[in-house]
């Protein structure tokens, strides 16, 4: 095991909006941050294409996915479950 190293996998959860894809969701995530310097409140998104091995999830399912290795060109996440289902 030299040279291996423990890599933390971020998680993040967000709500699926496209599922057009064969095995891939775009996952749109959203942060609430303070601005650095002026302190107001700031939302920032931004939409991560996640694998979806089984295609299960749908258009806005609240979703959990966790980074992996580079699966293409932009798929870098993994769905691990659907949180919440859409109405």
């Amino acid at each position: 095991m030299a040279g291996q190293q423990e890599v933390k996998q971020r998680e993040r959860q967000g709500v699926v909006v496209s599922d057009k894809m064969d095995k891939t969701i775009v996952v749109q995530v959203t942060a609430v941050k303070p601005h650095a310097q002026y302190k107001k409140v700031v939302r920032r998104t931004s939409r991560l294409k996640a694998h979806d091995e089984k295609n299960e999830a749908r258009l806005g399912d609240t979703v959990l996915v966790r980074e992996c290795r580079p699966l293409s060109r932009d798929k870098t996440w993994r769905l691990i479950k659907v949180l919440e289902r859409a109405e």
